[in-house]
Order: structure tokens, then C-alpha cells, then sequence
């Protein structure tokens, strides 16, 4: 009598084996019955205007799924791949919205209230990071919180992360949102004016994707493939590579883009606004080539050659120094400025918004607006300056030295002062002293009774110069030198 009821305890476990595999397999498969979504597309979001846009996602191996936008009706099909993904490409008109894009398996998913416009990379270190309120408190953050009402701008954070491996998906606290008083102030304050001052000039939806990091460097925000082209990083790179992980030190080349740009790409974007050095200063000399290797890089990896990088030069910080001498911030300044020679690029300078003891400075509002400028002349059109004076050209006439500057938009100006400030000459001796400069024209004409045969001159070379060069539009010049002696991070 024992046995048929062993046996039947053996049909009972059988049964219930192949019973939960037949429920692991059907709670497999329904993971991907529903379409899934990139987290870069929710409600509110903005797509890049007149371009052929992305959209991608995960479904129901085999299946079909049907997207539709409401700006003109149309029906694009994809069908999901064996590994349950899918990515399509769509055409969007010019900007205007609000738009529905609905996506359909078989079962509807209604993305609402999607504008087309322009999309902004916002990225660098914790200047680029500070928020308007939270640890940032930027000037009169109170009043540009509750005056913050322009629906047109869109929103999205990405949280901070870091991966040794590139990732497909970013981590997102929020999904798109709306710029108001209740979802502006933890965001990026230099973005938000940016934003802001090309909306209150044109009318185009504005999408900003923050993706910041404080305290890191350019080397951790550049894809390993690219990084390794620069010896000190190469053999790094290769032994992170193969250990999948999150390091806790945002250091680490290549961290950065892998957990926090990569997974972006290939959003359709208009450009990037980058606020990045303060952490690569005692490398200056290697900035030279390493800002622009990051923004070539990015360029490839999002299949576009052209797009818009516009960047931060260091602002102005720590103590005033009484003598000219040897500055790294000068040489990272340098840096960016070579930068330049990129297509594309511009520099909002900012050598007169730092503070001597806060590397955070709380004028946000006229960084965004300097980088506003350029893309409102580069891009919208406007006939207006969009840059401050930029060393050109030099020569000597005795114990003078005569600069020519580009920039020099209605002329030159001593900005709060009959005299300008900030130059300093040397001889062949390399020995700099300070020197008198005269505004004739559009050039200048520096001299020092210390130096009788003039050599180099150098404006506004130190971490926190004195200097006071502008054009009449208000801009102030970029700090430059005439020689290309050996600097102290070469």
C-alpha cells in the first residue's frame, strides 16, 4: 500500500516542477509583452527638431510594434529582436508641440505632451552640477526660484554614477519634467540660464539633460577607446575594463562617460554646454590635448561631426597674488582658449564672475547668459557679440608691444577704471614685470619702465588676476600670453 502513494508523491513533484517552469518561463516572456522604454523618453520630454531622432526600447521577441507621432500620423513599424530589443528612427518637423508619440504592440503606450525643440548635453563638474537652491544657493536664489515659470524648458537629471564598463541605461531619479518653481531648484543653475535667456529671446522648446559630476576630471568623462590615446590613462583603462563594477572614485578615466554618457547616445541633441578644468589643473599641459580629444569623442559616438560644444572658461579664484608669477589656472585657462581652433566650439569667459575664496561662485546667471550669447549668435542668428576680446596678434616698436585682438565689438574698454590692469611684460630674461597698457583703436600698446627690450606679455596670467580688458558690448577679454615658454604643468 506504500508504493502508489510514493508514486504518487513523485507525480505531485513533477507536476509541480514543470509547473514552475512553465510560470518562470510565461514570467519571462511577459517581461518584455509590454513595451519598455528607454528611461530618456517619458511624458514631457523634448526631441530634437527637424533631424531623425531615435527611439528605442525592449518588447516581445518577434513582435511588432507600431509607433505613431500625432505632428503628422504617420505609422513606423519595427519588429523586436531575438534579445527582446528594438530601435527605430523617426523624422521631426520644426519646433512647436505639445505632441503625442504612441507606441503599440498590441497593447497602447502614450507618451504625452512631448515638444519639439532644441536638446542640450549639460555636462562637466560641480560648477556645471551646482543647483540653483540645495548646496548651491546661487545669487538671489529665492527670487529666480519663484520667477522660474517657463514650461517650454524641459528638465531631465541624470543621477550620479560611475561604471568601468559602458552602460546602455542611465540611473534617473525623475523623469522629464516640466521647469516650474517646484522642479527648478535642484537643478543645474548654469543650464537653467542658459535656457532661459534663449527662451526669453526665441521661442524654441529648450530640453536640458544634466549629466554632472563634481570634483571629476576630463579624463573620467572621455570613452576608454579614445582615452587610451594618451599614455598615462592606457594601461588604466585596460585593467578597470575587465572588472565590471561601480568605483567610488569618479577619478577613474573613463567612469564617467561609461555610466553617464554613453547610455544617452544616440539621443538626438543640438549641442553640449560643458563647465569643466578646476579639476585638471596640475595637468594643464595635457588639457591641451585632452578637452579636445573629449569633444571629438563625443562627437564620433553620437554620429555627428558638427555639433555645437560650447564651454566655461575657469573663472577667477584664490588669493591675488602682488607679483606676476607662474599660474596653473592660467595654463588650464590657455588650454581652453586653444581649444577654440575646434569648428564649432566657444568659450563664455568668465575671469571676472569667480571668488577668491569660493570655487563655487554664486553668479550663475551671467555664465548661462555668456553662453546663451553664443549660441543665440552661432546658431539663432542674432547680430550680436557673443564673445569678449581674444588676443590675435602682436608686435614690438621699441619698448613697446602693440596686441591686435579679435572681438573687439565697438572697441575696447578699462571696465570700471581710467587705466587697465592685468599686463605684465618681460625681456628676453623671462623675468615679468608689471606694465602700463594704453587703449589706442582697437589695439593696445603695453610697455614697462623695467624692461627696455621687450619680448612676451601676458594679461591677466594667475589664478585670480586683476584685469579689467572688455569690449563695449560688456564682454571681458580671455586672459592670454604672447610666449609659449615652458609652463609649470608642461
Amino acid at each position: 500500500m506504500k508504493k502508489p502513494i510514493i508514486y504518487v508523491l513523485k507525480i505531485k513533484r513533477n507536476l509541480a516542477s514543470i509547473g514552475l517552469v512553465l510560470f518562470l518561463w510565461v514570467m519571462q516572456n511577459n517581461a518584455f509583452a509590454k513595451i519598455k522604454l528607454s528611461p530618456l523618453f517619458s511624458n514631457n520630454m523634448v526631441l530634437q527638431q527637424k533631424a531623425k531622432v531615435a527611439l528605442w526600447g525592449k518588447g516581445m521577441p518577434k513582435k511588432e510594434v507600431k509607433i505613431t507621432t500625432t505632428w503628422n500620423q504617420k505609422d513606423i513599424k519595427v519588429i523586436v529582436d531575438a534579445n527582446g530589443d528594438w530601435k527605430v528612427e523617426i523624422v521631426t518637423p520644426k519646433f512647436g508641440g505639445p505632441y503625442n508619440v504612441i507606441f503599440d504592440d498590441g497593447e497602447k503606450l502614450i507618451l504625452e505632451n512631448v515638444l519639439i525643440g532644441e536638446v542640450w548635453v549639460c555636462s562637466g563638474q560641480s560648477n556645471m552640477e551646482m543647483p540653483l537652491a540645495g548646496w548651491g544657493k546661487i545669487d538671489n536664489y529665492k527670487q529666480e526660484i519663484a520667477n522660474a515659470k517657463y514650461p517650454n524648458i524641459r528638465l531631465l537629471k541624470v543621477e550620479k554614477s560611475t561604471s568601468t564598463q559602458e552602460l546602455n541605461e542611465a540611473k534617473f531619479s525623475k523623469k522629464w519634467q516640466v521647469c516650474s518653481p517646484e522642479t527648478v531648484e535642484d537643478f543645474s543653475a548654469v543650464a537653467y540660464f542658459f535656457a532661459r535667456n534663449i527662451q526669453q529671446t526665441h521661442p524654441i522648446p529648450i530640453g536640458l539633460i544634466q549629466t554632472a559630476y563634481s570634483g571629476s576630471p576630463a579624463q573620467s568623462w572621455v570613452s576608454g577607446a579614445s582615452i587610451k590615446i594618451i599614455s598615462d590613462y592606457a594601461k588604466i583603462v585596460d585593467e578597470v575594463s575587465i572588472k565590471p563594477g561601480s568605483p567610488k572614485d569618479s577619478h577613474i578615466p573613463t567612469v564617467l562617460y561609461n555610466a553617464m554618457i554613453h547610455p544617452l547616445i544616440p539621443y538626438g541633441i543640438r549641442g553640449v554646454i560643458w563647465y569643466q578644468g578646476e579639476s585638471n589643473d596640475k595637468k594643464a599641459g595635457q588639457y591641451r590635448t585632452l578637452f579636445p580629444l573629449l569633444i571629438n569623442d563625443w562627437r564620433n559616438n553620437w554620429a555627428n561631426k558638427k555639433f555645437p560644444f560650447y564651454y566655461v572658461q575657469l573663472a577667477n579664484f584664490t588669493d591675488v597674488k602682488k607679483e606676476p608669477a607662474e599660474s596653473t589656472w592660467a595654463e588650464l585657462r590657455e588650454a581652453q582658449l586653444q581649444t577654440l581652433k575646434l569648428k564649432n566650439t566657444g568659450m563664455a569667459v568668465a575671469i571676472d564672475l569667480g571668488e577668491a575664496k569660493d570655487i563655487h561662485p554664486k553668479n550663475k546667471q551671467d555664465v548661462g547668459l555668456r553662453l546663451a550669447l553664443i549660441a543665440r549668435s552661432r546658431i539663432y542668428k542674432e547680430k550680436i557679440p557673443y564673445s569678449g576680446p581674444i588676443y590675435k596678434s602682436f608686435k614690438i616698436k621699441g619698448r613697446e608691444m602693440e596686441m591686435s585682438f579679435k572681438h573687439a565689438n565697438g572697441g575696447l574698454e578699462a571696465k570700471r577704471a581710467e587705466q587697465l590692469v592685468g599686463f605684465a611684460m618681460a625681456g628676453a630674461d623671462k623675468k615679468f614685470y608689471w606694465a602700463d597698457a594704453k587703449i589706442i583703436g582697437h589695439k593696445i600698446v603695453v610697455s614697462s619702465s623695467a624692461v627696455n627690450n621687450p619680448v612676451a606679455v601676458r594679461y591677466a596670467w594667475a589664478n585670480n588676476p586683476v584685469c579689467n580688458l572688455y569690449n563695449k558690448a560688456g564682454l571681458p577679454a580671455s586672459p592670454f600670453r604672447t610666449d609659449d615658454w615652458e609652463g609649470v604643468t608642461q
